[in-house]
C-alpha cells in the first residue's frame, strides 16, 4: 500500500435516521418548506443533501438523531400536500462518518481514497456531502465499524 494521507481526524455519528424525500418537482422553496417544517417543531437537521436528477426532480436526504425520526416523518407528511413528493421514505439506523483537515482545498485526491477504502471494504455509501475541510458520508449503521477500520488503514489519524 501506498503513503498513509495524513488528515485531521474523524468525525462519527452513530445516533443518525435518514429521510428520503424523492421526486419533488424542482422549484424554489422546496427544501426551505422541508428544512422550515422541521425547523419549527425543534427537530435538528444534521445533514442534507440535494440533488435535481435528469428529469428536473429535486431529491433530498436528510439526517436526523433517530429519536426524531417519528416527528420528522409527521412534519414532513404535514407539508406533503405543498412539495408532492413522489415518496418519502426512511432509513432509520444510519451513521456519518466523515474525515476532516484544514488544507483538503489543496489535496486533490482525498474523497476518492476516502471512497475507496470504503468501497474495499464492501461499505456502501448512502449520501455525500464535501465543504473545503470535511468529506462525509452517509452509512448503514451495521458497517460503521468496518468504515471506520478502512479509514484508519488508509488515512495517517492524529
Amino acid at each position: 500500500m501506498t503513503q498513509k494521507i495524513k488528515v485531521g481526524g474523524i468525525i462519527q455519528n452513530d445516533q443518525l435516521a435518514a429521510l428520503n424525500v424523492l421526486a419533488v418537482k424542482d422549484r424554489p422553496g422546496i427544501a426551505a418548506a422541508i428544512l422550515d417544517a422541521l425547523g419549527q417543531r425543534g427537530l435538528n437537521v444534521q445533514f442534507v443533501v440535494q440533488v435535481i436528477d435528469h428529469q428536473e426532480q429535486a431529491q433530498m436526504v436528510l439526517c436526523v438523531d433517530r429519536t426524531d425520526l417519528a416527528a420528522s416523518m409527521e412534519a414532513i407528511e404535514a407539508i406533503r400536500p405543498e412539495i408532492q413528493p413522489q415518496a418519502v421514505t426512511t432509513r432509520p439506523e444510519v451513521a456519518s462518518v466523515a474525515i476532516f483537515g484544514p488544507d483538503f482545498r489543496e489535496r486533490p485526491g482525498i474523497a476518492g481514497q476516502l471512497f475507496r477504502a470504503l468501497a474495499e471494504r464492501g461499505v456502501n455509501i448512502l449520501a455525500i456531502s464535501t465543504s473545503i475541510s470535511t468529506v462525509n458520508c452517509i452509512i448503514e449503521l451495521a458497517r460503521l465499524k468496518e468504515a471506520l477500520v478502512a479509514i484508519h488503514e488508509r488515512f495517517d489519524l492524529p
